[in-house]
Order: structure tokens, then sequence, then C-alpha cells
């Protein structure tokens, strides 16, 4: 992988570990906490990675919570 090849990986991981922040910090904004939310790790092993937020797991209250809160949501 050469430079400006390293560069794009390097921006394309700031660019999701920036949105799974910002989806960790919203949804804290409305009392919801995935614990496992973070990046997939496999998504960044590639040869070229393509990161992905992995959304983890919960527990079945968190699960409504957060389906409540995107019912409310929607138009």
């Amino acid at each position: 992988m050469g430079t400006a090849e390293r560069r794009a990986a390097v921006e394309r991981i700031k660019d999701a570990e920036a949105a799974r922040d910002e989806l960790r910090d919203t949804l804290a904004a409305v009392g919801v906490v995935l614990p496992s939310l973070g990046l997939d790790d496999a998504s960044l092993a590639r040869d070229v990675p393509r990161p992905l937020v992995d959304l983890g797991r919960c527990n079945p209250r968190v699960a409504r919570q957060l389906a409540a809160i995107l019912k409310g949501s929607a138009p």
C-alpha cells in the first residue's frame, strides 16, 4: 500500500471513529448506552480498510428504549 492509499485508509478510519462518537454522544443525550459500540475489527483488518461502525450488543431494555426513540422520530 502506497502513501496515498495509507492516507485514504487513515481518513476512512477517522471518519468512522467520528461517526461512532457522534452516534454515542447522540444516544447518550437521550439516555441510551450501547456498551459494545465501536469499530468492527474485521473491517479494519483488510488490506484496504473499509471501516464499519459496529453497534454491538445490548440488553433487551436498551433495545426497546432505542426502538421507542426511533419510532418517535419516524416521519
